[in-house]
């Protein structure tokens, strides 16, 4: 592939649509401080209220590398749902869970590893907070696969509502230090060995 493509990651805030034009309500990517050249798109996109790790490119060979090829790409990510999560919760999400697809009718989730974790201490602030006092689990959550609001459904599956979703990373590219709204150009080179094209 040509070096002329360009690279960049993004931390998406919450109320971001991952989409330059046509969202209808809250932000757009064109709303970042940053001048984007011409034909740069997303890949992999996050519904508007989830947040984190976001790949434009103007490469638009990139979604076919990372979601539609033969080896699956790991997501990993932060997500913050309501009430304490059971251990057969647990399991059931690691086993797989029954979601409604719209193109699938009902499909079950592969596989996935899911562990609690503690509140990252660092964990930078989202237009839309929960109260500490609010019961709630940290996850961290690690897919191969990406259906539409899919985190959200397999929480939903589990009697547990998701409060708040942070992309943080895919393969080893990880948003780092990277804040909301923060973007960052990265080298064809660097990007392609952190997901495992090289």
């Amino acid at each position: 592939m040509s070096s002329s493509h360009r690279y960049f990651i993004v931390n998406k805030p919450f109320n971001m649509h991952s989409q330059f034009i046509g969202a209808e309500g809250g932000m757009m990517l064109g709303d970042l401080k940053f001048d984007f050249p011409l034909g740069t798109h997303c890949i992999g996109r996050l519904d508007s209220t989830s947040e984190g790790l976001l790949i434009l490119t103007t490469n638009k060979q990139m979604t076919q590398l990372l979601f539609k090829s033969a080896r699956p790409h790991k997501r990993t990510y932060l997500i913050q749902v309501y009430k304490n999560i059971s251990p057969q919760a647990l399991h059931q999400l690691r086993e797989g869970v029954l979601i409604k697809v719209t193109d699938q009718g009902i499909y079950k989730t592969a596989p996935c590893q899911v562990t609690v974790v503690e509140k990252p201490a660092d964990l930078f602030e989202s237009g839309w907070q929960y109260p500490d006092h609010i019961p709630s689990t940290w996850l961290e959550i690690t897919l191969t696969e990406g259906k539409f609001r899919q985190i959200r459904k397999m929480m939903s599956a589990v009697n547990h509502r998701c409060l708040r979703l942070i992309r943080i990373s895919i393969e080893s590219l990880t948003l780092g230090t990277l804040q909301p709204f923060e973007v960052q150009e990265i080298s064809e080179e660097e990007i392609f060995q952190k997901l495992g094209f090289s």
